[in-house]
């Protein structure tokens, strides 16, 4: 094992280093039993099932890759127009007081200030003129006419009226000029979607049997894996505000919606949605009790059968299949605040003594069906958990004083007995996650960048320097002792990422650049050099560099880029390409 934290200077970009709570390292040799259910760590808990053969923060049942997201402008593509999420404070414990919310907090505050002097500040919502298209259907039918803002088109018409190329014949004429080893455009599907001024997330990719499935705004549509074909659109009773990033095994997924479709509506409903069926199943609302919670955004997840919803105060649990209620407020004053989706239910929790004033962090592995928690690890006073980077093994992001700069990485045994800590490394680790990506929605488990395999974990760095002829690194981690064990550099002008592991070897993105192509390519957790796996052509880079900040799934010997926010400027946003596919 590594020399414990605190003995050692910060290395390689992470910040001041986080020195466990006394006692948390080694690992005990018989753990005591607490009294309660927040006491010291009980005996071992081993993850059953498959969730021990599928590694890495976002595994999902069978061969479904991670959703990745394109770093940022610094990596060398081009400016978009996609509008950047306003940011807001407030207590830190979850859901952050983000976009829509954070204005809305900006606007309690100030009449809360104000009021006394006669001023009243009035918001409208999350700034952006958001037109109703339909009332909201409580009975979570869809509704039975086409929705006048979706395109019901499946992306492979004869040509549109203004003489530019449909998405089917803009696959065609990019694979026409493909060169020898490349692979092809499989197919491009389009928004179709007329979005608010201001741009909505988009939710998912999630796969479901042949089909890929994307959510945003009103709607949520199913296409076909093979050919892009639009299978099926179902208009949502409202918005959809938050999703998990994984559905069930069965194909189902649980999306946050509003409560109806007016311009303030709260996050509070959920809607079950079959992916194999395309259907609506069970609609339900919730109560958000309190300001905080009523401001915060949800951090969603699926654990079997169960979907939660975290959020600054609390998480409430229920049933996939039939919407049943199976928990909410657990007893005392720590509550989960989030869960990362998988076969085993790792929650972080926080406990308070006021609205705003969060003690301390807790890691949990708590039974999704019932809420009861399993073991329990308590976070140093002073430090809070920013994400859960991997479920199995257990890697989690800590800052201190909720700043991104001092920064650590956890790594906890299987039964939450402490593990190690990263250390060393190049520096100048990038990590993007759901909360930078998506103005609502902030689940715990939506990083990208990073992946973990049985014994290793992979970080990727900042920007590539093309005037300086340098690309970036993904960083290579021992979990066992927490050391930095090797890296692999990009080419100058084409970020590497991580997306997620497979049969011994990291899988990562290499990004497009002007005139080349990205695609997948693998190195081994030995380290060595990277290959290839999936070259997409050159004729499609305008394409691929076009998607900004995208997801990045490989299944099955397929690749698959979606937005993650798409922006509603001049109703551009129905003809942009909202999902790419590529294979041979």
């Amino acid at each position: 094992m590594s020399q414990p934290p605190g003995q050692q200077p910060p290395q390689g970009g992470f910040g001041a280093p986080y020195d466990p709570p006394p006692g948390s390292y080694p690992p005990p040799a018989a753990p005591q039993q607490p009294a309660g259910p927040y006491g010291a760590q009980p005996g071992p808990q081993q993850p059953t099932g498959p969730y021990g053969t599928q590694p890495g923060p976002y595994a999902q049942p069978g061969p479904y890759g991670a959703p990745y997201a394109q770093p940022p402008q610094g990596y060398g593509y081009p400016p978009q127009p996609a509008p950047q999420p306003p940011q807001s404070g407030g207590p830190r414990g979850g859901g952050r007081l983000r976009g829509r919310t954070g204005v809305i907090v900006a606007a309690v505050l100030g009449v809360a200030l104000l009021a006394g002097g006669g001023i009243w500040l009035a918001s409208g919502g999350d700034g952006t003129d958001k037109k109703p298209t339909t009332a909201g259907h409580d009975s979570g039918q869809p509704d039975p006419s086409p929705s006048p803002t979706l395109d019901q088109g499946d992306g492979k018409g004869d040509g549109d009226d203004d003489g530019t190329l449909t998405p089917r014949e803009e696959a065609a004429d990019i694979n026409s000029r493909r060169k020898p080893g490349e692979a092809k455009v499989l197919w491009l599907q389009k928004s179709g979607v007329d979005l608010p001024e201001g741009g909505e997330d988009v939710y998912g990719p999630w796969f479901a049997g042949d089909t890929v499935v994307t959510a945003m705004y009103h709607s949520i549509t199913g296409y076909s894996i093979a050919d892009g074909t639009r299978k099926w659109t179902l208009r949502l009773p409202a918005n959809a505000c938050a999703a998990p990033t994984q559905p069930t095994a069965d194909g189902k997924i649980v999306l946050g919606i509003e409560h109806s479709t007016a311009s303030d509506a709260s996050c509070d409903n959920l809607q079950m949605v079959d992916l194999t069926t395309g259907k609506l199943g069970w609609r339900k609302a919730y109560v958000r009790d309190g300001a905080w919670d009523g401001l915060s955004d949800l951090a969603m997840a699926i654990n079997g059968d169960t979907v939660t919803v975290g959020r600054t105060s609390r998480t409430d649990a229920f049933r996939v299949s039939d919407g049943k209620v199976l928990f909410g407020k657990l007893p005392g004053n720590c509550q989960p605040f989030g869960f990362a989706s998988g076969p085993v239910a790792i929650a972080a929790a926080s406990c308070q003594t006021a609205a705003d004033d969060h003690k301390e962090h807790l890691v949990q592995r708590i039974d999704p069906a019932t809420g009861k928690v399993r073991w329990t690890y308590k976070v140093k006073k002073g430090w809070q958990v920013e994400q859960i980077y991997s479920a199995d093994p257990i890697v989690v992001s800590l800052t201190q004083g909720g700043q991104k700069d001092k920064w650590g990485v956890l790594v906890l045994n299987a039964d939450g007995t402490y593990r190690t800590q990263l250390s060393g490394g190049p520096g100048n680790f990038a990590r993007t996650c759901e909360k930078d990506r998506h103005v609502q929605g902030s689940n715990l488990d939506s990083c990208v960048g990073v992946a973990a395999g049985a014994n290793t974990f992979y970080m990727a760095t900042g920007a590539v320097d093309i005037k300086a002829g340098e690309g970036n690194k993904v960083a290579a981690f021992d979990l066992s002792t927490g050391k930095f064990r090797w890296a692999v550099t990009s080419p100058a002008d084409q970020p590497l990422s991580p997306v997620r592991t497979e049969g011994g070897k990291l899988l990562m993105y290499l990004g497009a650049a002007k005139n080349k192509g990205g695609g997948i390519a693998s190195i081994p957790s030995t380290g060595g050099d990277w290959q290839m796996v999936l070259r997409h052509p050159a004729s499609a880079s305008v394409v691929e560099r076009a998607f900004f900040e995208p997801h990045i799934s490989y299944v099955d010997g397929r690749s698959f880029l979606t937005y993650s926010r798409i922006s509603g400027m001049d109703d551009e946003e129905i003809e942009t390409r909202s999902l790419a596919a590529f294979g041979n």
